[in-house]
């Protein structure tokens, strides 16, 4: 089955995140790929995550086609203006890809390229818009395509953000745009992500929950110090500081909250930055395979 089957079917779908190269080698990407696809039904492709440049996202997700795997491509407004994200959108149905996640993309600032400029003609919305403008069958002027579209689109939602309802305000309107399913920010709090499906269950919006592997208290106290948006609860802090091996004892963290998301949310999707190989002991030790 598909991403897509899977998800419309009520099935639990679990997706992991995958980094393009820094270069052109891509052994060590497609070698991680082959490693957890027996595990996970489809492979997040990042787009120049937190304004870093990498491979090409949309080229990454082609070579998984041809390897026989379904990528979600991540999309962002930041790096292309209207007619780029039209042809990248075209040609990534030309390539066989089928999701496309929209997103508006981290400031430049974000990244290590100070000569760069971001475009954001428009944010996720507006791409959610241009997307299901092309599943139409016509470009933005009205022009019909020579054949249409039919990516499956999603969009990302922040459980964590200090203010939930404005997230809920805003999912609703990424819904009413043609988003079909919703992957979450990283959520280190079972609490935390039940409170937030009890707001956004009459929505029906499909939720896949973000489990990010977390292997050190520096990485720990990073994430709560730096990223906007992440709330690491003190459960974990004391977890990482009293265990003799930080590392096996995020991994459980990882794994415990993997058992739990799966009983409230549609999914979950695993990401564990410069260690991807982990996520097969994350859900091997959570007890959950794919179907």
């Amino acid at each position: 089955m598909t991403f897509k089957e899977i998800l419309e079917s009520g099935q639990k779908v679990i997706t992991a995140e995958v980094t393009p190269p820094h270069g052109v080698n891509l052994g060590h990407f497609l070698n991680t790929a082959e490693l957890l696809k027996a595990h996970v039904h489809a492979f997040n492709i990042t787009d120049n995550q937190r304004a870093l440049m990498r491979m090409s996202g949309l080229a990454c997700a082609a070579m998984l086609v041809r390897h026989g795997m379904e990528p979600i491509w991540q999309l962002t407004c930041r790096d292309r203006n209207l007619l780029a994200l039209q042809s990248d959108l075209l040609g990534a149905t030309a390539l066989g890809i089928k999701n496309v996640l929209a997103l508006t993309g981290d400031p430049v600032g974000a990244g290590d390229t100070s000569a760069a400029k971001g475009v954001f003609q428009f944010e996720a919305i507006g791409l959610l818009n241009l997307i299901n403008k092309l599943n139409s069958g016509f470009d933005v002027n009205d022009k019909p395509l020579d054949g249409h579209l039919n990516l499956m689109a999603g969009a990302v939602v922040n459980p964590g953000a200090r203010a939930v309802d404005p997230q809920i305000k805003r999912l609703e309107k990424k819904l009413k745009s043609g988003a079909k399913f919703f992957q979450t920010q990283a959520v280190f709090s079972v609490s935390q992500m039940e409170s937030f499906m009890s707001k956004v269950r009459p929505t029906g919006a499909k939720i896949i929950a973000g489990v990010l592997l977390v292997r050190s208290l520096k990485t720990a106290q990073f994430l709560q110090d730096k990223v906007p948006g992440i709330f690491v609860p003190d459960e974990l802090f004391e977890t990482l500081r009293n265990s003799k091996s930080p590392e096996e004892a995020g991994i459980d963290y990882a794994a415990l909250l993997v058992r739990s998301y799966l009983e409230i949310c549609d999914g979950v999707h695993l990401m564990a930055i410069r260690s991807e190989e982990k996520i097969v002991d994350v859900l091997n030790r959570a007890g959950v395979s794919k179907a």
